[in-house]
């Protein structure tokens, strides 16, 4: 049976029962997927919009970690579990082990309970006036483009399903590109759905989401995670609109980190930021910076701040260096974005997008391009930008911001440098060590 179908039988029942920070933090004692797939009630509406956000956070650890360790942000020690420095560094992936199948699984999941919902709303006898169902819609289908997106990310060049909505008859694989489009479209009918959706929403949505909790605010959120769809496609022009209609600020007072995010807490039945780990964690559990990152930096780079030193008390009571060791791989520094294991975790920033804007314009309008980098190296107290403005040079400094502004967020170094062909920039530190563009395709998943 196809993992997909596996995956997705039951995923919403159990998905219910997490909580989700949805009118302060209540636990979500869901529905049945039958009593919403056949008529969606208000009530019913809102446990599932909790449950959607719920899944979304499910295996987000182990995606974002596979995807920096391939990209050599940083690495990822587990004395229990040597596949991390093993298979990630080496390019030998299994087709059947958690960081292949647990993300593809926990991501279509998510899609399940959207389209359990769209089932619902079709067949709702609930008094939702057409705004409402719109505000539905346009809510829904922008969270599945983005889950779609995050699948894609893993698989690339092996193309990923969209059409999912009937698990006894899944529709077929696309390729790269053609996935792109469709997510873009999905997107674009979100966004209009949207654009009819009123003053406000049918349902509540946690403080993550306090910029983007109406339809208009949450139709520049839209537009945000479509301009990265645009990027990864070099469609310049297109990005550079929906850089103009999402929530991008460059004025002098503006906010990087701006945005929308996933919020974790330790109350109930809800769940921790799984991206924390307490400086100086020990090898059974560790975020290690790759040397390169600290190297690699220019002076006085403030971004610097998300690699912390290492240190500890030695036996004579002495604060000292403390690096770790692991699989032949020594780091003095740990990855420490995450204050806490309830500290949010950014679906998209305004940091991003103010480099997107960069590289929408790096070919047509290299002077804005520069205008934008230089926004962001200003924040990280760093002298202008003084290198040559030909799009190849553009991009090698478009690309190195993004490496420091985005560190350790969401694998976005290894798609950035995967989308320009520059993988064999990255580093390989031991005998046998080699660079990968795609997960493989788990083998329970027939095509």
């Amino acid at each position: 049976m196809k993992i997909i179908k596996i995956f997705l039988i039951t995923v919403l029942s159990s998905a219910l029962l997490m909580s989700c920070e949805v009118e302060d933090g209540q636990d979500l004692n869901g529905p049945s997927t039958e009593s919403i797939s056949s008529d969606l009630s208000r009530g019913e509406l809102q446990e599932t919009v909790g449950g959607i956000l719920a899944d979304m956070r499910r295996q987000l650890g182990t995606q974002i970690d596979a995807q920096a360790v391939a990209g050599r942000e940083y690495w990822r020690f587990q004395s229990s579990d040597p596949r991390w420095t093993a298979d990630l560094l080496t390019g030998t992936l299994d087709n059947n082990t958690f960081y292949t199948t647990n993300p593809y699984a926990a991501r279509y999941g998510t899609i399940k309970d959207i389209n359990l919902v769209l089932e619902g709303l079709n067949n709702t006898t609930e008094t939702f006036s057409d705004e409402e169902k719109a505000g539905i819609r346009g809510f829904v289908n922008t969270l599945k483009a983005h889950e779609l997106l995050m699948v894609l990310n893993q698989q690339y060049l092996n193309g990923i399903r969209i059409d999912v909505s009937d698990t006894e008859n899944l529709g077929p694989f696309l390729s790269y590109e053609d996935s792109l489009a469709a997510i873009f479209d999905l997107f674009t009918d979100a966004a209009t759905d949207l654009s009819n959706a009123g003053d406000g929403f049918a349902f509540n949505l946690p403080s993550g989401f306090s910029i983007a909790g109406d339809p208009s605010g949450f139709l520049e959120f839209n537009n945000a995670l479509n301009a990265r769809v645009q990027a990864y496609r070099g469609q310049y022009e297109s990005l550079s609109m929906l850089l103009g209609d999402s929530f991008m600020d460059m004025s002098n007072d503006a906010d990087l980190n701006e945005g929308i995010y996933m919020t974790f807490s330790l109350n109930g039945a809800d769940v921790a930021n799984p991206l924390f780990f307490a400086k100086n964690s020990s090898g059974g559990n560790a975020r290690i910076a790759h040397p390169s990152f600290i190297n690699d930096a220019e002076a006085g780079d403030t971004r610097l701040n998300k690699a912390v030193f290492r240190e500890a008390k030695n036996s004579a009571g002495i604060i000292a260096p403390n690096p770790l060791t692991q699989s032949n791989l020594t780091g003095a520094y740990d990855v420490f974005i995450y204050e806490s294991n309830e500290t949010p975790v950014a679906i998209i920033r305004n940091e991003e997008l103010i480099l997107l804007s960069a590289e929408a314009n790096h070919i047509s309008n290299p002077t804005v391009a520069v205008d934008a980098i230089n926004f962001i190296r200003m924040k990280a107290e760093l002298p202008p930008y003084t290198g040559g403005i030909s799009p190849t040079e553009l991009v090698t400094e478009i690309l190195k911001q993004r490496r420091y502004s985005l560190y350790a967020e969401g694998g976005h170094r290894w798609i950035d440098l995967r989308r320009f062909n520059r993988l064999d920039e990255l580093p390989l530190d031991r005998t046998g060590d080699r660079t990968f563009e795609q997960f493989p395709t788990p083998i329970n998943e027939n095509r």
